[in-house]
C-alpha cells in the first residue's frame, strides 16, 4: 500500500483504523506518510481549510468556495499549468475536528481522476524531543483506459507527495516563526 515501503507500527495501526479502501477490479489505492517537524494543532489549521487548499497544495492557483465550510461543502479548484488538468470540482465528505480527519471525494473535473476518494488523517508525534506530527494520507480511484494500476497509482502518489512536502515545509516554517492560530477560530 506504500510502494515498497515499511510502515512503522504505529502508521500501520492509523491506516488500518482510518484509511481502509475496498478497491474494485479496475481501482488502485495507496497510503503515504509524513512525519512533520511541527505541532498537530498547526498542521491540522492549515489541513482542514477545505477552501483554501492552495495555502500548502502547490498545484492549486485558485479555489472557490459558496457557502460555509461543512459535510457536503463543494469546491471549484482551478490547477496550475503542467498539469493534464485545469479544473476540479471536489466535495468535502468528512471534517472530525477532535480525531483530525479529512475526507475529500473529487465529483468533476477536466481530468481523468475519476471516483477519486481521499482521506488524511494527523496525529501529534515526537520528533527529536518536539512535538511533531504524522500525517497520511491514502486514496482510491479508478484506473483510466489506456492506464495500467502502476502507473495511475504512481503519478497519484507523485501528486501527494508534492503536497505532503510543501504541507511539511509550510507547517515547519510557521512553527519557527510562531505563527499558530489557535483552532477553536474555525
Amino acid at each position: 500500500m506504500n510502494g515498497g515501503d515499511a510502515y512503522s507500527a504505529a502508521e500501520v495501526q492509523y491506516i488500518r483504523r482510518h484509511h481502509q479502501h475496498e478497491p474494485a477490479e479496475n481501482q488502485c489505492t495507496s497510503a503515504l506518510v509524513k512525519h512533520i517537524k511541527a505541532p498537530a494543532h498547526l498542521v491540522w489549521s492549515l489541513v482542514r481549510r477545505f477552501d483554501q487548499p492552495q495555502s500548502y497544495k502547490p498545484f492549486v492557483s485558485r479555489c472557490v468556495m459558496n457557502g460555509e465550510l461543512g459535510i457536503g461543502s463543494v469546491r471549484e479548484v482551478n490547477v496550475k499549468s503542467g498539469l493534464p488538468a485545469t479544473t476540479s470540482t471536489e466535495r468535502l465528505e468528512l471534517l472530525d475536528d477532535e480525531e483530525h480527519i479529512l475526507g475529500v471525494k473529487i465529483v468533476g473535473g477536466d481530468h481523468r481522476l475519476k471516483n477519486y476518494s481521499s482521506i488524511m488523517t494527523v496525529h501529534p508525534e515526537i520528533i527529536d524531543g518536539r512535538p511533531g506530527t504524522l500525517v497520511i494520507e491514502s486514496f482510491i480511484v479508478d484506473v483510466p483506459d489506456g492506464n495500467t494500476k502502476d502507473e495511475t497509482c504512481y503519478f497519484v502518489k507523485a501528486l501527494i507527495r508534492c503536497n505532503l512536502k510543501s504541507l511539511a515545509d509550510v507547517s515547519e516554517r510557521m512553527a519557527v516563526q510562531d505563527l499558530v492560530e489557535p483552532i477553536n477560530q474555525f
